[in-house]
């Protein structure tokens, strides 16, 4: 007992001399600590609502404590068929992100440390870059443009489709489809985000000893061994981390690009969670159980992070924590 007194006395006085010596970083961390406070943290608070039958009159500590209902009334009750149905879609649009949008980046980076000419790769990266930092409503208007098959006009890649036998020429419009809505989606988020989370697998590539890579063409190895044997074991770790993180993200599919693209026609494959909840919670005036839906699906998110840390940790010895 006086060992745990005497080591907890030394650890608080060396935590004091550090705060004295560096009390000029602590002040910097201020700022950041509040922003966490007050936009992170301060909020989590209205998640009591999800318990509640919340009435906007009462207030969040007025109104009536209701317990697991509004879980059982999305799980089991009258909201089981469009929640199932929204959870079913984030979970699909999710998985087909993971298997064709993750490759991407890892590809283009590949791509990136194999061109010589410096002001080439700069020329081809900016390009690829530019899409991630135009907003999501001109990335949408681009694409409904391109698609757009009405009596109106005729977009490039409809036009296209239609010449291939893919759509019909008979005012068919693919934004109205249910079965094409998740390719356009998918598609989408490929052409604006993989040029930029290139740049995380490019860096790590930079970070291999050039030496590995003249050991093996020593030892006549050709491009393809190089990439095999050297550049894919030394990005190991990033891949390992960047695919923990990505699972975690699963069943967070932004409502913006959703709500911009779809329309009543395609809810049966468009509707996912963060819509649902806009939907419900806002639109509907339902509080509660949009706040529900929003604890189950980050309860499942943390969930995925956890599995995945521990199977990675396990396989590979290397996780986020």
């Amino acid at each position: 007992m006086k060992e745990d007194k005497k080591e907890y006395k030394t650890s608080a006085f060396g935590l004091w001399l550090s705060f004295k010596k560096n009390w000029q970083l602590y002040v910097l961390l201020i700022p950041i600590v509040l922003w966490f406070a007050i936009w992170a943290y301060k909020p989590m608070l209205g998640l009591i609502i999800a318990f509640k039958d919340y009435d906007p009159s009462k207030g969040m500590l007025g109104s009536n404590f209701v317990g697991y209902d509004n879980f059982m009334t999305l799980i089991v009750g009258n909201q089981k068929t469009e929640f199932w149905q929204a959870f079913r879609n984030t979970f699909i649009i999710s998985v087909y992100g993971l298997l064709f949008g993750f490759p991407i980046p890892i590809i283009l980076a590949l791509f990136f440390s194999e061109i010589n000419s410096n002001w080439f790769r700069k020329v081809t990266q900016t390009i690829t870059y530019l899409p991630h930092f135009l907003s999501e409503v001109t990335i949408t208007g681009i694409v409904i443009l391109l698609v757009y098959n009405g009596a109106a006009s005729t977009g490039v890649i409809a036009r296209l489709m239609i010449s291939l036998g893919i759509v019909k020429d008979t005012g068919m419009r693919i934004m109205e489809t249910p079965s094409f809505f998740r390719p356009i989606y998918i598609i989408t988020g490929i052409w604006k985000e993989s040029g930029y989370n290139s740049i995380v697998y490019f860096a790590a590539i930079m970070g291999i000893s050039p030496a590995l890579y003249e050991a093996i063409r020593v030892d006549g190895g050709n491009k393809w061994q190089e990439i095999k044997y050297v550049t894919i074991p030394g990005m190991a770790p990033t891949l390992i981390i960047m695919i923990i993180m990505r699972i975690g993200k699963m069943l967070s599919v932004g409502y913006e690009r959703v709500i911009l693209l779809y329309n009543q026609n395609v809810y049966v494959t468009a509707d996912v969670l963060s819509t649902y909840e806009q939907r419900l919670g806002l639109v509907n005036g339902n509080y509660s159980l949009g706040a529900a839906s929003g604890i189950f699906n980050s309860l499942i998110g943390f969930a995925l992070v956890i599995g995945a840390n521990t199977i990675s940790r396990q396989a590979s010895k290397t996780a986020l924590w």
